[in-house]
């Protein structure tokens, strides 16, 4: 059941006057749930409730805190197909997309259950005291990870579940001792208001402190601006476009106490295809390409909306082939109709520019919000003098950069913004003739990747899912995988405290029975 009222804690509220309502694209009407803008008292009580719940939640043990994400992960899958439904209702994806995304976030829930279940994640490090050391004595000093404090997450457009509600920035927020207060993204308020009920409910049942979660709704920026400066948040989550994201870093550095911002944001991921690779393989990257630009109606944060070859027949044939292959593929349905409007003026803005040919343009489609995808090809020396070229355009889009050499290849490359991803097509035997052009892509990026598509990321230890400004606001951390439990917590450490006082990652028994860094040495002994 959707309420359209805001979670602050277990109550639901709707003290605010402005009220919205979420849209179906695949019928291009309003959906019927009308739900109400948290207003600036609700804001206040659910920081308020969240930071008192901090006091008691960042001594939670690893093991109530899992038990409290897989019980979210429970709950979740409760809701059964009535939740999918109104994903569908709210997103225009299709029912299979819900389902696998649902399954990652359940997947994420349980990889930080098990991270924190196992401890030593806290990174406990240990020195002993030498009390007779000349000089000056030693004394003990013990570290561990220490929560913030309460972070607001900010659900994101394009993944209703993934990096939403109860996604990645929630599950390890929630997984290091930190209280979350969502800001629900306006096109899926009712599917974020459910998933927040699963939250409710399963921290109710774990007896998680009163104010360890909330969910607000809001359809414009005022109430994510209260919330970032709120003096009682200490760090945020944030998924979404470079202003966005930007104007949320600038918040938080202006208020008397900053706080960090880990923003994920555009990326046009660039895909460098070797002569080698198109010479040998052309047809098969043409069919790779166009698959991965397609996929999702282009709405992935790692859509390649960028490809770079050397010029010559062979990098012809291959446009020739990607273009007749984006062609075979039916368009899909967009998030949203203002998805899709900024979508045709961001690609036509950048067709028009000089130099630019259009290669392929769906002109079949004629059902509203769907998205004509489009290839188009320039030289990489028009590409290098006009940066407009080198912006993201979020949906089924992407550009092929002609460079006259490899010097201009790595001039281009070293042109270009931070990037999320980027991609090498090419032989293992040209690699090392290349090495130069796989560094320059190296200092650009956050993954790399060889001989796949930049679409799909996989939540492993391994998984970095950032990179340099502005593909998110700080690439020493990812956004995706177990080390993104670290953008929320602290270092601290401990100086000749009574052993029986000390948290029990740092206790001379190692109770836990955690992987320690003692006097150097890396071990699971007692001391």
């Amino acid at each position: 059941m959707i309420t359209g009222k805001n979670y602050i804690g277990s109550q639901l509220l709707a003290g605010g006057d402005k009220v919205f309502k979420t849209f179906d694209p695949q019928l291009n009407i309003e959906n019927p749930w009308q739900f109400t803008e948290a207003s600036s008292d609700e804001i206040k009580l659910a920081t308020s409730i969240a930071d008192k719940a901090f006091l008691s939640f960042q001594r939670a043990s690893g093991k109530e805190k899992a038990l409290f994400l897989r019980t979210i992960a429970e709950e979740i899958m409760a809701l059964g197909d009535n939740l999918l439904e109104v994903y569908c209702q709210e997103s225009g994806l299709p029912k299979g997309r819900a389902e696998g995304e649902r399954g990652r976030t359940i997947g994420q829930l349980n990889a930080f259950a098990e991270l924190v279940e196992q401890g030593s994640w806290v990174e406990a490090t240990i020195d002993t005291a030498i009390p007779d050391r000349t000089p000056l004595p030693k004394v003990d000093i013990r570290k561990m990870m220490r929560p913030l404090g309460t972070v607001v997450v900010f659900g994101s457009s394009n993944f209703p579940f993934a990096y939403s509600t109860a996604g990645g920035d929630t599950a390890s927020a929630l997984a290091s001792g930190c209280p979350v207060i969502v800001k629900s993204h306006p096109m899926h308020a009712g599917t974020s208001e459910m998933v927040a009920s699963a939250v409710i409910k399963a921290a109710q049942k774990t007896k998680m402190p009163e104010g360890v979660f909330s969910n607000l709704n809001s359809s414009g920026i005022e109430v994510g601006v209260q919330l970032v400066q709120d003096p009682l948040v200490k760090a945020v989550g944030f998924t979404g476009s470079i202003k966005g994201g930007r104007s949320l870093y600038d918040l938080a550095a202006q208020r008397p106490e900053p706080i960090p911002v880990f923003a994920e944001m555009g990326s046009i991921n660039p895909v460098v295809i070797l002569p080698e690779a198109l010479k040998q393989n052309s047809q098969k990257w043409a069919v790779a390409s166009a698959g991965s630009v397609t996929l999702g109606a282009g709405q992935f944060c790692t859509n390649p909306g960028l490809i770079l070859g050397i010029k010559n027949d062979d990098l012809e044939t291959f446009i020739n082939q990607l273009a007749g292959e984006v062609l075979k593929i039916d368009p899909i349905c967009m998030l949203n109709p203002s998805i899709h409007k900024n979508y045709q003026s961001n690609n036509q803005s950048l067709s028009s520019q000089e130099g630019v040919e259009v290669v392929a343009a769906y002109d079949k489609n004629e059902k509203p919000n769907y998205a004509s995808q489009k290839i188009v090809t320039v030289s990489g020396k028009d590409f290098l003098k006009n940066s407009v070229l080198h912006k993201e355009v979020f949906g089924p889009f992407s550009m092929v950069v002609q460079c006259e050499n490899k010097a201009e290849l790595i001039a281009v490359i070293n042109a270009l913004e931070g990037q999320l991803t980027g991609t090498v097509l090419g032989e293992e035997t040209e690699i090392k003739a290349f090495n130069d052009v796989v560094d320059a892509l190296g200092n650009r990026v956050g993954r790399i990747i060889f001989n796949g598509m930049p679409t799909g990321v996989e939540v492993c230890p391994a998984m970095v899912h950032g990179g340099p400004y502005p593909s998110s606001s700080d690439s020493r951390f990812t956004a995706v995988g177990i080390d993104a439990i670290k953008r929320w917590v602290r270092p601290f450490s401990y100086q000749n405290w009574p052993n029986d006082l000390l948290p029990e990652a740092l206790q001379n028994e190692n109770p836990l029975g955690l992987s320690r860094l003692v006097n150097n040495v890396q071990t699971t002994d007692s001391i």
